[in-house]
């Protein structure tokens, strides 16, 4: 085999291999470059609450309906009931901190293409009961009754 041969056949088997060692989606590939991205910018906001809710907000503006309309109802939900956590993205949701830590976040369904939206709470948040409690909640729309939900699950994790 010639030399030439011999390196085509390494760059095919080192591009094969990452592709079979990656496997994510190119969804998922888009959230970990947003989220790089984030990082780079999150010193900034970590010091000014303003610049990590005008990102957030922006994120929300970008949201097709019915996404847009939801993460704007639960930021205002998350930041009546929880004012000392600060807004911020998180691999490009909208996500709300503290002490730099998340607590909780939305996933719009058009993030991951998925069949519902999801509030989501990190281990940061005190949702603690007993053994086993739910951490993730799957939304299809808001109401009165799901709102009032979300208001106290919000203020119980940050007590």
């Amino acid at each position: 085999m010639t030399a030439a041969k011999d390196t085509s056949k390494a760059a095919a088997s080192t591009s094969a291999g990452r592709k079979k060692a990656d496997g994510f989606t190119d969804d998922e590939r888009a959230a970990m470059k947003e989220r790089a991205r984030e990082l780079k910018a999150e010193e900034r906001a970590s010091k000014d609450r303003s610049a990590g809710e005008s990102a957030l907000l922006a994120k929300i503006a970008e949201m097709p309906e019915p996404d847009r309309g939801m993460a704007t109802r639960l930021h205002e939900i998350i930041t009546a009931n929880a004012p000392d956590l600060w807004p911020k993205t998180w691999y490009g949701m909208p996500a709300y901190a503290r002490d730099g830590k998340i607590v909780c976040f939305f996933q719009g369904v058009d993030k991951f293409k998925a069949r519902y939206a999801t509030l989501g709470f990190n281990d940061e948040a005190r949702l603690d009961d007993g053994v086993m409690w739910p951490t993730s909640f799957a939304l299809k729309e808001l109401n009165a009754a799901a709102e009032a939900k979300i208001a106290a699950l919000v203020k119980k994790a940050v007590r």
